[in-house]
């Protein structure tokens, strides 16, 4: 089976202060329903995170609930479905589920330098759908929106 070119959840920064791409942003992806599983990753040199990572422990192997699941992007997708709402809550519309991006701001301007140490965006994603998150990062000051 060929490596799939995404994953169903993507994002990308761009710093603001430089009009430019951020790259090697430690950025962390979490299911709010189940959030003992984290993806990870680091932006690339054009600021992206196409593929996630879930390596666990200090020799940094994947996760069993993970393997078990045929690996990052099928885990994705089941996670996605699974916890896809049966019935629309307020926070939550039917077929949805929330998710958060954490990206590590402070570690990219340095200690100090930043007002957001971390910039947490929480988001809905709905099954079948591919959602790409970009961020637009200053030291003072970030903003992001629904790419697509």
């Amino acid at each position: 089976m060929a490596t799939p070119a995404r994953d169903p959840i993507t994002c990308h920064v761009l710093d603001t202060t430089t009009g430019r791409p951020a790259p090697e942003i430690s950025i962390n992806l979490i299911c709010t329903t189940a959030p003992d599983i984290v993806f990870n990753c680091t932006t690339n040199a054009d600021g992206r995170i196409l593929l996630w990572n879930n390596t666990q422990g200090p020799n940094g192997a994947e996760g069993s609930f993970v393997k078990t699941h045929s690996g990052v992007t099928a885990t994705l997708h089941w996670l996605i479905g699974q916890y896809a709402q049966q019935t629309a809550t307020s926070a939550c519309p039917a077929g949805s589920s929330v998710w958060k991006l954490q990206f590590d701001t402070g570690s990219y301007y340095g200690a100090g330098n930043t007002f957001f140490p971390t910039v947490e965006l929480t988001f809905l994603v709905k099954e079948g759908e591919h959602f790409h998150v970009p961020l637009l990062l200053g030291p003072y000051s970030f903003t992001t929106y629904r790419g697509s």
